[in-house]
């Protein structure tokens, strides 16, 4: 059978074959290389068990320690935690497509068509898996759908059905029977995921590697602090027989004996008895727990980099510290599962589809900052009345909320009704002349205005509205002047003339010092009516 490759080359630069995309080529076998359900190498673990499984791992050997890790995850529960902390901190990141202009609308809309297939999301949640192994792998089928060829189902692949090649113990082959060294993986079929959690071969940075050991001491621990329970848990039993008793009679003495250890009852016979011992095993907290609570401790630190959101005892400040430690580490596994999908996904789908390309679309797992909003609003608050000119869709994002549609209803400030028209002082003044004032409860004619509108008109007719009945005596006597115009046209009209002659302003002064305009009897009234309002002034105080 002749098998049709592409003029496509992959990104080894190897063609890619078109005929075998569709199919399964990594399926589980229920005998040979490819079958792992009687693999077991937890129990029964020992340091020198261990130690050769590590070794040969970082040699190549790498079945027995796939096995070793897949069971950790079973059997250590800390571990077990703090690993699914740390791949579903991944999952839910929102995967987001960016392009560069010079890509085509085309391939940019197919691309974001591509990652909402079904699908999708649960194989970038098996790629994390190469967070404790070392590498994790998914198999794509390929098909025709939409006019497109594209993957429309995602195989999570059992780690060990893989190696790698001998030499470099760095590029990823297919386990076969019969073939030491595997066969190379086919261009476009497999998505291949290895995060650098640590330099050196992929098989060696993988967390479970160092947790391997603390798995061991945790192991250890827990057995001897269950048989240090079983020991001191119970009290101790003593039982007493008398001289003449025969090998009969002591053997159904400690028969009963150990009957009450299991059973809480027993009988013995007469002549006999037994005392019970109390013995102090507090010490057995402070020594296992403590042991097992410091690897515990370790495990966090090497899984998601802190220990304050993950163990008893942080605050919350404590917490708010350690967490950009963790934020670092997840925004490293977004860019590197970003970098896979990027390099086995998008980059084959879109050659096969429209060609190679200059510029491709890429797919970004981006990690946004932790907000505090209470901080950010109040300093919005200040800024923004100064001038700080600051984009709505930055804050939007900053706040996690969407853009508002159209027709959608947007929260918006109360503000005033829209027909009520704020009078002007004048107004004001001329209805405060025209009644007499009291207390604010006097209602002025201010139609769509009353107690609480701080407009300019009603802020006068407040502060009027406030004054007693020596002060709007005053303000009486000062409307009941009629010739106020006599008055001031003494002092007023000659500056007035003098100002429209006079070409220059040393001219204007001599004008002024020649005329010298009176001013007696408008002086005499705002004298009378100033002493008036500071005697009310004074009593007032």
């Amino acid at each position: 059978m002749v098998t049709r490759k592409s003029t496509i080359l992959g990104p080894d630069g190897r063609p890619i074959e078109i005929s075998g995309l569709g199919e399964e080529i990594a399926q589980p076998a229920l005998t040979g290389n490819r079958q792992t359900h009687s693999d077991r190498e937890a129990t029964g673990l020992t340091p020198e068990r261990l130690a050769s499984i590590l070794q040969r791992a970082a040699t190549g050997d790498i079945r027995f320690y796939l096995t070793l890790a897949e069971e950790m995850e079973e059997r250590y529960l800390h571990y077990a935690s703090q690993l699914q902390t740390r791949r579903l901190a991944i999952e839910s990141i929102g995967v987001s497509v960016e392009a560069d202009k010079s890509v085509p609308t085309k391939i940019v809309d197919a691309v974001k068509t591509l990652i909402e297939n079904d699908g999708f999301d649960d194989a970038l949640g098996s790629l994390t898996d190469g967070i404790a192994k070392g590498f994790a792998t998914v198999e794509m089928c390929w098909e025709y759908e939409q006019k497109l060829l594209q993957p429309v189902k995602y195989i999570s692949r059992d780690q060990r059905f893989f190696q790698f090649e001998r030499i470099g113990l760095s590029e990823l082959r297919l386990v076969v029977d019969g073939n030491a060294d595997g066969e190379m993986l086919p261009e476009a079929k497999f998505l291949r995921h290895m995060p650098r959690s640590k330099m050196g071969i992929p098989i060696r940075r993988g967390v479970a590697r160092p947790a391997a050991w603390a798995y061991l001491i945790q192991s250890f621990g827990l057995q001897d602090w269950s048989a240090f329970a079983e020991i001191y848990g119970i009290p101790f039993r003593v039982g007493r027989y008398h001289s003449a008793a025969s090998e009969k009679d002591k053997r159904t003495l400690l028969r009963a004996v150990t009957m009450i250890a299991n059973d809480g009852a027993a009988i013995i016979p007469q002549g006999m008895d037994f005392e019970f011992h109390e013995v102090s095993g507090t010490r057995g907290e402070a020594v296992f727990g403590g042991l097992l609570e410091y690897v515990d401790k370790q495990i966090s630190k090497l899984v998601v980099g802190q220990t304050m959101t993950s163990d008893d005892g942080s605050s919350l400040g404590q917490a708010k510290i350690h967490n950009e430690v963790r934020l670092d580490i997840l925004r490293a596994d977004g860019k590197q599962l970003a970098s896979t999908i990027n390099r086995d996904l998008i980059r084959p789908f879109v050659d096969l589809n429209f060609g190679p390309q200059n510029d491709y679309p890429r797919i970004e797992l981006p990690v946004p900052d932790p907000e505090d909003v209470e901080a950010l609003s109040s300093s919005l608050a200040q800024l923004v009345p100064l001038g700080l000119r600051v984009g709505q869709r930055e804050i939007r994002d900053k706040l996690g909320l969407s853009d508002p549609g159209e027709d959608e209803d947007v929260l918006t400030a109360p503000s005033a009704p829209s027909d009520a028209k704020a009078p002007d002082a004048g107004e004001i003044a001329k209805q405060v002349g025209k009644q007499k004032l009291g207390k604010f409860s006097a209602e002025p004619n201010l139609k769509g205005h009353g107690e609480g509108c701080l407009c300019p008109g009603c802020s006068s007719f407040a502060a009027a509205g406030d004054r007693d009945d020596a002060v709007g005596e005053l303000e009486d006597l000062f409307e009941q002047i009629s010739d106020f115009e006599q008055l001031s046209a003494p002092l007023f009209k000659p500056f007035l003339d003098i100002l429209a002659e006079a070409k220059s302003y040393d001219e204007a002064i001599a004008l002024l010092n020649a005329a010298r305009p009176g001013a007696g009897p408008f002086v005499e009234k705002l004298a009378e009516l100033t002493a008036i309002a500071r005697g009310i002034g004074d009593v007032r105080d």
